[in-house]
């Protein structure tokens, strides 16, 4: 007849509960990372630009079609000077 086995299984079963709690804890505790490269960064400002550029646009349609669309003709004689500079130089 057989009373007790051998080995050191059941010596501290505190000590194992703990160890399988730390395990545990320490699965819980991974957390996942997200980098996003600078070329993701770049191409989404560029689809903010877009979109800005959109909504101007649609601006500009509206106002078209009220009638209310003014355009500053000293702002467009400036531009064009300063473009025509510019081509000048090359």
């Amino acid at each position: 007849m057989r009373i007790n086995s051998f080995g050191v299984n059941g010596i501290n079963p505190y000590k194992q509960q703990m160890n399988k709690m730390n395990n545990m804890a320490k699965a819980m505790a991974k957390e996942d990372k997200v980098e996003i490269s600078s070329k993701a960064k770049e191409m989404h400002e560029v689809s903010k630009v877009v979109l800005d550029r959109q909504e101007r646009v649609e601006q500009l349609k509206q106002q078209i079609e009220n009638g209310t669309y003014q355009i500053d003709s000293k702002d467009i004689a400036k531009s064009m000077a300063s473009y025509y500079r510019s081509m000048k130089d090359k």
